[in-house]
């Protein structure tokens, strides 16, 4: 079985080039063209002998993320990306355009075994973790077509990424490795339900990217009815792991809250939020839930959104509405790869060509404004 090349490290790479008797520097080179150029083939490699490129071939591969289809919102320019994997699962990636510069939402799972009920991703389950380097390979794909440099970087698609924890620490470490893309660890946000172990984990690599906690609910009782994960985990747990990791990397942590109309968004739910979030040095990321076909959950409307917000900044509470983006498409994640997934994606002819759905109404999907 070949070896997936672009999950090597810069000194993994370097090893594996010794044990071929090849000089230090090939390493150098290839990282170069796997992550700077973005090569999906060791042909484009022309700085490398034929002989070489024959060997690469022979023992390694380059994981291909095939675009499969590609959404452009006409409201705000957000693209949305379906990518097929090597054996045939799809994932889904975000590009968002900002004044700060370009943000890309991607998946570090086909699929999801977390549950949470007002979310689509997890409709069908876990079909598998993601390699580092298809991670990797949904940005870079979305740099070599739009031909955009990548600022920001948020792993909040299809999957729980601390569900996957070795690939997803592996994805980070090359994401923001100066002989790569070289983003800034400051510029990168994970998203979990809250496994707590994980969590504790992350805090000890005291890296400097961003938390999010999907939080959803203000007491335990009312975060277990939305999200599975509440069964095995108490609040109380969860909370004290973001404090840990607050403290660990003086990273202040951002809560997520999908707001749903008539089950999490009373002034009792704001009274019970204030409480958990006051003593906290955090931001509160509020979210019109995403309508799913497969639920009945109803979003609030602006008024009552902006109600509950209001509520919260009199008490304090340092929080924005997440602004709403891709409105016009399949922007909320899992929709497009469910669509998909049901037969009645793009036409054949079309895959992979650059083809352009107008796809359906369906609320955005963005990243998290900056907390550097």
């Amino acid at each position: 079985m070949k070896k997936d090349i672009r999950a090597y490290g810069y000194e993994e790479l370097k090893a594996e080039m010794q044990a071929l008797s090849e000089k230090p520097f090939r390493a150098g080179q290839i990282y170069d063209w796997l992550h700077v150029k973005l090569a999906d083939s060791f042909d484009e490699m022309t700085n490398l002998s034929k002989d070489l490129r024959r060997r690469l071939e022979e023992e390694y591969e380059i994981l291909p993320v095939i675009m499969e289809e590609r959404q452009i919102s006409k409201l705000d320019g957000t693209n949305k990306f379906l990518f097929r994997l090597y054996d045939g699962n799809m994932v889904e990636s975000v590009l968002m355009r900002y004044k700060h510069g370009n943000s890309v939402c991607i998946s570090s799972q086909a699929g999801c075994r977390m549950g949470c009920v007002f979310c689509a991703s997890t409709i069908g389950g876990l079909k598998r973790d993601l390699s580092a380097s298809e991670m990797l390979g949904q940005i870079y794909q979305i740099q070599k077509i739009t031909k955009e440099r990548v600022h920001n970087v948020v792993v909040m698609g299809t999957g729980e990424p601390l569900d996957n924890y070795d690939n997803f620490l592996r994805f980070v470490r090359m994401l923001t490795d100066e002989h790569g893309l070289n983003i800034s660890q400051r510029n990168v946000t994970v998203s979990t339900c809250g496994i707590v172990p994980k969590m504790l984990e992350l805090a000890e690599e005291k890296l400097q990217i961003t938390l999010a906690l999907s939080l959803h609910g203000s007491t335990q009782e009312k975060r277990r009815r939305l999200m599975p994960v509440a069964n095995k985990y108490e609040l109380s747990e969860v909370l004290a792991a973001c404090d840990t990791y607050f403290e660990k990397t003086g990273r202040r942590v951002t809560f997520e809250y999908s707001l749903v109309h008539g089950v999490n968004d009373t002034a009792e739910d704001a009274r019970e939020l204030t409480a958990i979030l006051k003593p906290r040095n955090c931001h509160l990321n509020l979210i019109p839930v995403n309508p799913v076909r497969e639920r009945d959950f109803v979003r609030p409307s602006r008024k009552n959104a902006l109600n509950f917000k209001n509520n919260l900044e009199k008490s304090g509470i340092n929080v924005t509405i997440r602004r709403e983006m891709g409105s016009d498409i399949d922007g909320a994640c899992g929709q497009l790869r469910r669509r998909y997934a049901e037969g009645s994606g793009a036409d054949i002819s079309a895959r992979g060509t650059g083809f352009v759905s107008s796809g359906e109404a369906g609320a955005g999907q963005d990243s998290h404004n900056r907390q550097d």
